[in-house]
């Protein structure tokens, strides 16, 4: 399938538009990292900001998870390395949010 032409407009507002979805996941992270904001909270956002994310990045955002342990996690919850945030069943996310959800 071919691309549309973009008239040179069109294709500034478009890469705008990309560089603001682009800060506003890398500012989403980072406030996951930092713990401003939980995994719980990153999870129920229905936009495709969080949504377009995979999976792999969401969970090495996480305080105290680096590479390795992201590796292990994807591979004990059998999500797919190449599974985004939006394609997450019901189950996978549950099951993820009990792995980081503190015991009350």
């Amino acid at each position: 399938m071919a691309l549309p032409a973009l008239t040179a407009e069109a294709r500034a507002e478009a890469l705008k538009k990309a560089a603001a979805v682009r800060k506003e996941r890398g500012e989403i992270l980072a406030r996951l990292k930092d713990g401003k904001v939980s995994l719980k909270e990153v999870l129920e956002r229905e936009d495709t900001v969080v949504g377009k994310v995979y999976v792999r990045r969401l969970l090495e955002s996480m305080p105290g998870i680096g590479k390795v342990r992201a590796a292990q996690l994807l591979d004990e919850l059998e999500i797919s390395e190449s599974r985004r945030v939006q394609g997450l069943g019901a189950r996978q996310k549950e099951r993820l949010l009990e792995l980081f959800t503190p015991a009350a």
